[in-house]
């Protein structure tokens, strides 16, 4: 893999409701800082997304 992680899905539409990300599920503060941010932190992110898109849904 080469350059940061990301959970990008280039579906880039902020839900109005939610202020969340349709395609990833990042806020848009997530997304701003997104390449500032360390790989650990990154990554910390990416695995709360699941579970943030899931409750989105519900």
């Amino acid at each position: 893999m080469s350059g940061a992680s990301t959970p990008c899905v280039k579906i880039c539409v902020i839900d109005p409701v939610t202020k969340l990300c349709e395609g990833c599920g990042r806020t848009l503060t997530e997304i701003a800082r997104w390449g500032r941010l360390s790989e650990a932190e990154r990554l910390a992110i990416m695995a709360a997304l699941p579970k943030r898109l899931a409750d989105r849904q519900s």
